[in-house]
């Protein structure tokens, strides 16, 4: 059986019953198991590991508890409470009595961790080689680097062993394995999440990140995992007191910055180079305006990060091992942090005066645009290049990304393109402090816009192919009540292959009416050029072959017509039968059918 492991997805099998927490991490467990040789794991959590998780859901309500029975991956410098924090190093390792504080809030929220996944030692590094238990594999191409220092973490939800995971992010480890494995990855802003229960790499830096299938699910976690942590000197409260409210689709023009073609670095790249032309051509499509930006205050302010004093960080983290057990340190992280204990504090000051004149010229580039997109990396190296230069091609695969904790901004990495050598392409969106939401909702929409295959569990498509992925063979279907994902009559597209292809609105010409009768309860829509308003609706992609078989079950006064769509364009969709109308109440103004339903 194939399993749709999103959030939605498996509240969805866990709701008919076609599916058990307890199948499910059977399952993974198995399926782990057959993927050893990626080196995904330091400790890959047994049965009766898991046990008290799944007994502790008996007392949860699933249709309240965000993340029941959702399986999760933490990378092992974050505790989780009886398990070994190896850091990547076993003489290190000891043995947390509890579990820090995100992770014990995914629990509180009914999340059942998986394992502990391998990393770049001591978290130094972007690429995932740095590690005693073996390099980590792409999820897509076996000779490839996973991206790092959070490498096994992206490689199990990419590989459908995790729902989502935890990764750190200090200088990139939370968006180069996204890119690498085809995930969000969301960098939160730094504070937002509790640092509490980390093994610190620059501990003023640092942050946890959230790796998921889609921008939905990182917001999930998201809302799941902040908070305000009072042993915690770096903790900060997210200003926005409504989260939800500041999520969604992202919709109506965008003004983007971008890189200027000369401050582009592919490192010999080709196919990324081709994906990242090719993704901004198609955004281009999408009412979104580019506007090119200076990149040097970034790039200058990314060197500080390793040329600079922060190093003196990572120093500190792993000094008692530096200083009495030095080959127990993997040889090229020693490389990198012995050097830390020698700046002086005046080299610190002069850094951070610097820094502070950077930032400034990073955000002033930021004003008057709603984000900055640059490649989250530039190439994608084998784990044979990467073991030849390995210090070099660390350093460019953080080109795009070291800068970040240190001038104050959030980034989320989305993917959108396969290159033509079937390989994850992506790109990140940047913005100040907090704008956490904000950037994941212009994720969403750009995911609906460049539909892809979520993880590895779909062969790639060619990403330079016109056809987007579900177009071949299958019929666009509009749908706008029940049919709606996570909603009760959605198995009806899902068990005949039909696949989410974006969230949109209708154009703004429709009437939406809550019809008399149910349960299931449906929306009658209806086309009215003088007073409607646009709905929120989802395209479903459904195989052709299916399609006949999905219009016979629809009950009159519904049917299928054409219904017009934001861009404009005409798509299959449910309409309603004016004759339908009678007893049913106008919800127009509420905006979609889910508005309506929480407000029932």
């Amino acid at each position: 059986m194939t399993i749709d492991m999103s959030i939605s997805g498996l509240k969805q099998a866990y709701a008919n019953n076609s599916l058990t927490p307890t199948q499910l991490l059977a399952g993974i467990r198995e399926q782990a198991a057959a993927l050893a040789d990626h080196n995904i794991w330091i400790h890959l959590l047994s049965e009766a590991e898991q046990q008290p998780y799944l007994d502790a859901l008996a007392d949860k309500d699933p249709a309240s508890t965000p993340l029941w029975g959702v399986p999760f991956a933490i990378k092992d410098n974050i505790d989780l409470a009886g398990i070994p924090t190896t850091n990547g190093c076993e003489a290190f390792a000891y043995t947390p009595s509890a579990s820090s504080q995100v992770v014990q809030q995914l629990i509180d929220a009914g999340a059942i961790p998986v394992g502990k996944t391998n990393l770049d030692q001591f978290a130094t590094g972007l690429n995932g080689t740095r590690s005693p238990y073996g390099p980590c594999h792409n999820a897509f191409d076996f000779d490839y680097i996973s991206g790092g220092s959070s490498a096994g973490s992206a490689v199990s939800v990419a590989k459908g062993l995790a729902t989502f995971s935890l990764g750190t992010d200090t200088a990139g480890s939370g968006r180069v394995p996204a890119c690498f494995n085809n995930l969000v990855g969301l960098k939160p802003t730094r504070g937002l999440l509790s640092a509490s229960g980390l093994v610190p790499a620059c501990r003023s830096l640092d942050c946890i990140s959230i790796f998921a299938l889609n921008s939905d699910d990182a917001n999930s976690v998201l809302s799941c995992a902040e908070g305000v942590d009072e042993e915690d000197g770096y903790s900060r409260a997210n200003p926005f007191d409504n989260r939800a409210r500041h999520y969604g689709l992202r919709s109506g023009p965008l003004k983007i910055g971008v890189l200027p073609a000369e401050q582009l670095q592919f490192f010999g790249d080709a196919h990324y180079a081709a994906a990242y032309a090719q993704t901004l051509e198609q955004l281009r499509g999408d009412d979104i305006e580019l506007v090119t930006i200076d990149y040097t205050p970034f790039n200058e302010a990314a060197l500080l990060l390793y040329e600079g004093p922060w190093v003196t960080e990572r120093y500190l983290a792993a000094q008692p091992l530096i200083d009495d057990n030095p080959e127990a340190i993997f040889p090229v992280v020693r490389e990198i942090i012995a050097p830390g204990g020698k700046p002086p504090a005046t080299a610190l000051f002069k850094a951070q005066y610097r820094l502070e004149e950077l930032k400034k010229a990073c955000h002033d580039q930021l004003q008057g645009l709603d984000c900055l997109l640059t490649p989250t990396a530039g190439r994608l190296f084998t784990i044979a290049e990467m073991l030849d230069e390995p210090i070099l091609h660390n350093s460019q695969l953080g080109y795009y990304t070291n800068y970040m904790n240190l001038v104050d901004m959030t980034s989320v990495a989305v993917p959108t393109a396969f290159t033509q050598a079937g390989l994850p392409f992506g790109v990140t969106l940047v913005g100040p402090a907090f704008s956490d939401r904000a950037l994941l909702s212009i994720a969403n929409r750009v995911q609906q816009h460049l539909p892809l295959p979520a993880g590895s569990s779909q062969q790639p498509q060619p990403a330079l192919s016109s056809q987007p992925v579900g177009a071949r063979d299958c019929i666009d279907v509009l749908v706008c009540g029940a049919h709606l994902d996570g909603l009760p009559l959605n198995w009806q597209l899902r068990e005949r292959g039909a696949v989410l292809k974006r969230h949109t609105q209708t154009a703004p010409h429709y009437l939406m009416y809550a019809l008399a009768g149910g349960p299931p309860f449906r929306p009658g829509l209806i086309r009215d050029e003088d007073t409607g308003v646009a709905i929120e609706v989802e395209i479903w992609s459904i195989p052709s072959s299916e399609f006949g078989s999905f219009v016979a079950g629809i009950p009159a006064p519904l049917g299928i017509g054409k219904v017009q769509i934001a861009d404009g364009s005409w798509v299959c969709g449910f309409i309603c039968e004016p004759y339908g109308l009678a007893g049913s109440t106008d919800i127009s103004a509420l905006g979609g059918w889910r508005a309506y339903m929480a407000q029932r």
